[in-house]
């Protein structure tokens, strides 16, 4: 609760040196509009259902994106684990894509898969897989020996050492990959949007910056925000519920 207030006054007070800032006549209405004005774009937006319906667009993207990536990232961390030497056949090239902007293949997505929802997941996997695979390839690669050697005690096989040593202790890197791999999700996917997409709330931002409506481009911003917070915050009390061991202790 000390917390939440602390963060809210913080609000409050860029609030009002917001609104300071357009009483002050130093700046037009299109630069910035005030807080008032903002928003009732938001409130007409969300009234007739614009708000909603381009946010469910985002985030059905991203659901769809991020599920697709996280498996790929599992099972390429789960072979690094389990096989580690299977490493050297694509480790070069897992860091050579991951050191590729996933904004600049949106002209390759484009032409090959057009402007429709498949290039727009394909960039979502490109953005987060990776952040999940290092974490999960970390959390697997960090099990201890100690415990590995005890499972080999009890004659533990290969794919038993992985499901009940590595597997249990490497479940905080994994949630926190995904953690981290949900953020990359959300921003790639509102790029995207912004550059070829019908719907989405990369699409509103844009449409409303060519439309002169600088008051729902910064309704969209907030909105992005919201949305990409509220999204972390379930995440973490879910993994907070229903995790066990030592996953809390890395959630702070």
């Amino acid at each position: 609760m000390k917390r939440f207030i602390e963060s809210a006054l913080v609000v409050v007070l860029l609030l009002v040196l917001w609104h300071l800032a357009w009483q002050s006549g130093r700046w037009t209405e299109y630069i910035l509009p005030g807080p008032l004005r903002v928003w009732n774009a938001f409130w007409v937006m969300a009234k007739n259902g614009t708000m909603l319906q381009h946010t469910l667009s985002s985030l059905a993207r991203v659901f769809a994106g991020f599920s697709m990536a996280f498996i790929l990232a599992f099972a390429l961390g789960m072979l690094a684990g389990v096989f580690p030497r299977s490493t050297s056949y694509y480790s070069q090239i897992v860091e050579f894509l991951r050191n590729v902007p996933p904004m600049s293949l949106i002209p390759l997505l484009i032409l090959w898969f057009g402007i429709g929802e498949r290039s727009k997941i394909i960039l979502i996997v490109l953005a987060s897989f990776f952040p999940m695979f290092l974490s999960i390839q970390k959390g697997f690669a960090s099990c201890d020996v100690k415990l590995l050697e005890v499972g080999s005690a009890f004659s533990f096989s290969r794919w038993q050492r992985f499901y009940r040593i590595m597997l249990p202790a490497a479940v905080p890197d994994i949630l926190v990959g995904m953690r981290v791999g949900l953020g990359f999700s959300w921003r790639a996917i509102i790029g995207a949007e912004m550059i070829a997409a019908a719907s989405g709330l990369g699409y509103l931002v844009l449409h409303a910056q060519q439309m002169s409506r600088s008051d729902r481009v910064i309704a969209g911003i907030f909105v992005i925000g919201i949305v990409g917070y509220l999204c972390n915050w379930l995440f973490s009390f879910a993994v907070k519920r229903l995790a066990w061991g030592g996953a809390d202790d890395s959630w702070s």
